[in-house]
């Protein structure tokens, strides 16, 4: 791996941890805002010292699909939310 590209990935891999944490903290449940986050913050621990290229790329890759998740749970959240104030409004 050239200079460069341990630079890119880092810098891929800090910004993902960014991405989960901030996604984690929109939870208004505060176990689980905190789950998530505790969740975050040890699978990244975990692996800091991972050396393999493909076995980095495989955990960005689960990184990325598990932020997908908590932002399906967000935005089913906020659906369910604003569903329920029109239907609570017409009565």
């Amino acid at each position: 791996m050239s200079v460069s590209t341990a630079n890119h990935s880092a810098k891929q891999v800090l910004s993902l941890y960014r991405s989960l944490l901030r996604q984690s903290a929109q939870f208004a449940a505060y176990n689980f805002r905190e789950y998530a986050r505790r969740r975050t913050r040890d699978a990244f621990r975990q692996h800091k010292s991972e050396k393999d290229e493909r076995r980095q790329q495989e955990l960005v890759q689960r990184g990325l699909r598990e932020l997908q998740v908590l932002k399906m749970k967000l935005d089913g959240k906020r659906w369910r939310r604003d569903d329920r104030e029109i239907v609570e409004g017409e009565g």
